[in-house]
């Protein structure tokens, strides 16, 4: 019996071990499973911050699968947004530090205000309105020139532009610089529907460097008569500096075009080599000198621009362009003389007579040389400009009249001149035999004194 007994458990004393052997195996892999389990956890909670967005997110169903894009991106957007914040806040507490250390200063801190002022860059509405008033024109001149000593004329041409300003009962009027149509034989103006139509010369100031010419109501098409316009004139001192500018014209001559800028500086005075063209200090405190002060515009004043129109955001003319009055060693300088400076001296111009120039074989004189008048002079004698004549030929409409060496000669018709240039430019509007106003200057033992004088033109 015991034989049987220990038999029946001799086979029993290897499972024993094995089954313990077992048990601690697994007991050892739960232990490490659970341990690596922990570190995994304790890793993906420590760095769960900086993992993707929606990447711990439990996954949506698919019907709301469609919508997560934009939850994402919108959930993207607010965190930019919370980090811009921030940045701003940031850089906001630096200038805060900034001005709180200019707090005490003695010199007051510009402030910044919210405005609704915009940037100008589409003015296409303002040039469909005033385009109709800008018009181009074209000149032919007569040019002496000296080849070795022998002298001999040539034709040439020459382009500007215009400004409508107005219509009497039979012309219309157009303003442009003086010396567009300065020494020309011949005018024509062309409007925005290309028609072409001769102008002629109603009236000049060739100190302003302004003028008036006209043409025929009758000879303009009643097509044309329909897309053209009269401009409408602004109030240029109440211009400022930095606000938007807009320039029409003739530019080069090729036909009318359009740039942009700003108003630079405004009461800019200019001066040349020839000396003060436009005011300068001294003229300004002579009570006897016109002070001629300048619009400076940095939007595009080129040759054929002269006479054109510069405009404020509202289509009003502002300014007449010159491109005479330019520096072209520079760039981005251009000047207009002020409409309310030219407005009072165009009205007075609008109704002198209108006179087409003379052929040179009907040129007339009045017999005398001079030198213009200048510097002390001028306030010396208390007079805007002059010619002071130095001779006065026998036997010409000058010396018929009375007219003496050593006058001062002021106006022919009430046209200023203030050098013989001036002078011819204004007789090449009259014919032989007409009767002219002179205004002069002439000496006295109390000083110089004015007179008038009646002179018959002569021919040359």
């Amino acid at each position: 019996m015991e034989e049987q007994v220990r038999e029946e458990q001799k086979p029993q004393q290897p499972e024993d071990k094995q089954l313990k052997k077992m048990g601690m195996s697994v007991l050892c892999g739960l232990m490490f499973g659970l341990v690596a389990g922990l570190v995994i956890v304790v890793i993906l909670v420590v760095f769960k911050q900086e993992a993707a967005p929606g990447l711990f997110d439990p996954v949506e169903k698919t019907e709301t699968v469609e919508a997560q894009p934009a939850k994402e991106a919108e959930d993207g957007t607010e965190d930019a947004l919370d980090d811009t914040e921030k940045d701003g806040e940031e850089e906001s507490n630096q200038m805060a530090d900034i001005n709180e250390m200019n707090s005490d200063s003695e010199i007051d801190m510009t402030v910044a205000e919210e405005t609704q002022a915009t940037v100008v860059t589409d003015v296409t509405e303002v040039v469909d309105r005033v385009m109709p008033c800008v018009v181009s024109i074209f000149g032919k001149y007569t040019i002496e020139d000296d080849f070795w000593g022998y002298l001999y004329d040539y034709e040439t041409e020459g382009g500007g532009s215009g400004i409508i300003v107005g219509e009497n009962d039979t012309e219309l009027l157009i303003a442009t610089n003086n010396h567009v149509v300065e020494d020309s034989d011949e005018l024509t103006v062309q409007f925005i529907d290309s028609s072409v139509a001769e102008a002629s010369v109603k009236g000049t100031d060739a100190d302003m460097d302004l003028a008036v010419i006209a043409i025929n109501l009758s000879d303009l098409d009643p097509a044309t008569k329909k897309q053209i316009k009269i401009a409408t004139l602004g109030n240029s001192d109440y211009l400022k500096v930095g606000e938007p500018a807009i320039a029409i014209g003739n530019a080069l001559g090729t036909g009318q075009s359009v740039t942009t800028g700003v108003i630079s500086a405004v009461n800019r005075a200019y001066t040349d080599d020839e000396g003060p063209l436009y005011g300068t200090e001294t003229d300004k405190a002579s009570s006897s000198s016109a002070v001629k002060y300048l619009i400076q515009t940095d939007a595009a004043i080129n040759p054929g621009n002269s006479g054109g129109a510069l405009l404020n955001v509202r289509g009003e003319v502002v300014g007449i362009n010159s491109s005479k009055i330019a520096d072209y060693a520079t760039e981005g300088m251009g000047y207009a003389i002020p409409i309310s400076t030219a407005e009072p001296i165009l009205k007075d111009l609008m109704e002198k007579k209108t006179r087409p120039s003379q052929k040179n074989d009907s040129a007339t004189y009045l017999g005398i040389s001079g030198m213009a008048v200048t510097g002390e002079l001028l306030d010396k004698y208390d007079i805007k400009e002059g010619i002071y004549i130095t001779q006065v030929f026998d036997h010409t409409p000058a010396k018929d009249a009375g007219i003496h060496k050593g006058d001062i000669l002021l106006e022919i018709d009430g046209y200023t001149v203030g050098k013989m240039s001036d002078l011819t430019e204004v007789l090449s509007y009259y014919k032989i035999g007409e009767k002219v106003t002179a205004k002069l200057m002439t000496r006295t033992n109390n000083g110089y004194q004015p007179y008038e004088t009646t002179v018959t033109l002569g021919g040359k």
